[in-house]
Formats: structure tokens, sequence, C-alpha cells
């Protein structure tokens, strides 16, 4: 027998006189209807149905709550639209997209930017809510506007007090509540200057962004300035790690190891060319496995997993990799071997180093699974007395390959 479907239903801040007609219908028919209980607090006495409140934490209890009305007229309760940073996803995850009617409402981004007069497809939506606050810092460029779902009532304050500390102050700020119902209110300021208390828990917060003079550009472009990391020379120089992440390749929702992660260059901006890109830091020394983590929140990407560890050994058990870049340990026996073997097929590898042993370690895995083979040389100008000369870096040996 076919599973009976899951009604899902969008209601914004304006509650029941804001939902269209198909869906106070299926509120009126459901059997069981679940949600917060804030949602569930505005429906009228007419939905009859049995209300069942979300447990925290909320994913985990999915399964059995809805396997325990199996059978019933389900509905359940969502923000705006639910498949919006909304629980749609999580259903459709579970149950399946074939079990899922979907009644949106307009969302709080199509509500924001209709009172704002921005356009939806040209402003970027940050979701705050459960996630860390750092993950803003990789939205931050000078001139967009940007869209925050916020996480409750003191979340503008802290985006503010980030802003500032990212070199973004001049940034003016609109907090929106209640967007679409009654008590719905627009306060306003700038980062620098936020003379607002905590207001409404249920607020979006509009970030036109303005960097200050002489704050740091990082752009979304591989090759970030080597002053952007905390380092103790263990970083791939940015010239070098611009070419090795053109190299990698990153695609959205791909995964990289990155192994022997120093200051966590490579991993961070994997991460920084897409949302969705994730990458594993593997690094022995515990000083500076902190270090990875601190440079990975403080450039935007706090989802960077950093495991502590010597590879190969710290390698065992880590999800399947889309691409692997070794920036240090590549004559510990079995390294490469470990790496290789867990690529599926068309992953890539890419190694790099400056020492000759290594140097020849790749030249025979080259000779045995093809690739590239490459000698990357950086030249800087630096003054010779009162003239100016080139200062050569020590090159660099990569070793690019797909295993076929």
């Amino acid at each position: 027998m076919t599973p009976a479907p899951v009604t899902v239903v969008g209601i914004g801040a304006d509650g029941w006189p804001g939902l269209a007609p198909a869906s106070r219908a299926a509120l009126r028919h459901a059997d069981v209807i679940i949600g917060g209980p804030r949602q569930l607090g505005l429906l009228p006495g007419d939905c009859a149905g049995e209300r069942v409140a979300w447990p925290s934490p909320l994913r985990p209890a999915v399964p059995g709550l809805l396997a325990a009305h199996e059978g019933r007229r389900v509905c359940v309760l969502a923000s705006g639209d639910p498949m919006f940073f909304g629980i749609g996803r999580t259903l459709a995850e579970i149950v399946g997209e074939e079990r899922l009617d979907v009644l949106p409402h307009p969302s709080s981004a199509s509500y924001a930017c209709a009172r704002l007069g921005w356009a939806l497809h040209d402003t970027e939506v940050v979701s705050l809510v459960g996630r860390p606050l750092a993950a803003l810092t990789a939205a931050l460029h000078d001139g967009r506007r940007l869209l925050l779902l916020s996480a409750g009532a003191g979340t503008p304050a802290e985006v503010a007090a980030l802003l500032r500390e990212r070199g973004y102050g001049p940034s003016p700020l609109t907090v929106l509540e209640q967007l679409g119902g009654d008590r719905e209110r627009r306060v306003e300021g700038t980062a620098d200057a936020w003379p607002h208390p905590p207001g409404d828990p249920l607020n979006v917060i509009a970030v036109d962004c303005r960097r200050a003079p002489g704050a740091p550009r990082l752009p979304l472009t591989p090759g970030l300035p080597d002053d952007a990391y905390d380092h103790d020379g263990q970083l791939t120089k940015r010239h070098v790690r611009a070419v090795t992440l053109a190299t990698l390749a990153p695609a959205p929702g791909e995964l990289l190891w990155d192994v022997g992660g120093g200051s966590g260059s490579i991993g961070i901006e994997w991460m920084r060319t897409h949302p969705s890109c994730r990458a594993v830091s593997v690094e022995r020394d515990p000083v500076r496995a902190g270090r990875v983590a601190r440079n990975a929140e403080a450039l935007g990407v706090p989802g960077l997993r950093v495991v502590t560890g010597t590879a190969p050994g710290a390698l065992a058990g880590l999800p399947t990799p889309d691409a692997v870049f070794v920036g240090g340990g590549l004559t510990a026996p079995g390294m490469l071997e470990a790496c290789w073997e867990a690529l599926p097929r068309g992953g890539r590898l890419v190694a790099n180093t400056v020492t000759l042993e290594s140097e020849a370690l790749l030249t025979e895995w080259y000779r045995a699974h093809g690739g590239e083979l490459t000698r990357l040389a950086v030249s800087h100008a630096v003054p010779v007395g009162g003239f100016t000369g080139w200062r050569a870096a020590m090159p660099v040996t990569q070793w690019a390959v797909v295993r076929p």
C-alpha cells in the first residue's frame, strides 16, 4: 500500500488570515498537525486535528514521529516557504519527494525584498539559524546586498559586531521584524553604531555591505594574500596556492582531503569557492591544527573539519573524497598509497613538494600512473642596493593525476 502523503503548509507572521484557501482546507481536514508551538498557536479552534509540537533536536525525531501517525492525514506547519531553508528539505530527504504535498507561503526573503525594493535574484541569502555566525564572513563583499535569516533577538547585535571586526563597520543594517504580521516593525542603523536593543526574535537582517577604508579585500578566487592567514611559515604561498586550487578544480558539493594542513589554506580556499564545498584538514601538530580551525573561522568557512593526527593512519574512516591534496608527509610509508586507494573513479590527486626525496617519489608515481608533473618557480622583485632584482622562492614540484 502506498503511504499517505504528508502535506506541508507554509504559514507566516500573518497567521490564519494570510493562508490561501487550499492551505486552510488542508489544516481543517488534517487528523494530525505537527509544528512549532508558535506556529500551532496561530491556528483557530476549528482545526480539530491533534496538535503535536516538534521535539528538540528535531531531525532525529522526524522518522519516528511520522511513523507513529502512519495512516492518518498529517499536516506539517512550516515558516514561510517550507522549501526555502525550511523543514521541507528534511522531510523530502526522510519520506521522499513523491510523498510531499507542499503549500508554500511567501518566504521572509520575498517579504524583505518587497519592503526594501531590492531584487531578490540579486540578493544573497545567508541562514544563521543553527549555523555559526562566522559563516557570514565569506559573503562579505563591498557593494553586495545580503539577507540574513536570524537565529533570534540577539542576532542583529552579533552581526553588527562581526561586521565591525571584519572591516565592514560602515555597512547599513535594516532589521525587519514579524514580516507580514500585525506587529511588523523596521529598525535601521550601521554596524559601527548599532543603537538598538534586542527586539522580536522573528526577524530578518538586511546588510548593504560597505567595506571600511583600508580593510582587507578578500576575493573569491584562489590565492588570498598570505597575510590573510595566521601561520608559522607552514603555508602554501599565494601564487602556488592559486595554481594548486586550479588544478584541484573544486565543484559544488565536492569533498577535499587536505593532508598536511599546515595553516589550512588549501582546504579553506577550496571551501570558499562555493558554499556547498566541504573539506577535511589533517594535521599532526595540535598547535597547527588549532591554527587551521581559527583561520577557517576568520575566513568564513567554520565548517572545515580539522582532524589532528598523523597520516596515513589518521585518514582511516574519513568520508570518501572527490579530491586529495598532499602538502606534507609525502615520504611517510603508505601515504600516497592510502590517498590513491581512497579516491573513487574520476577522483583527483594533487601533491606538492620542495624536496628532492619527495620529488623522486612523485616521479615514480608519475611513471606508474601518468598525470601531469609540473615545476612551479616564482620570483619576486626586491631592492638590490639602489636597484631592483629578482629573488626566487624555492621551486615547487607538483604532480596532478585523475584516477581512471
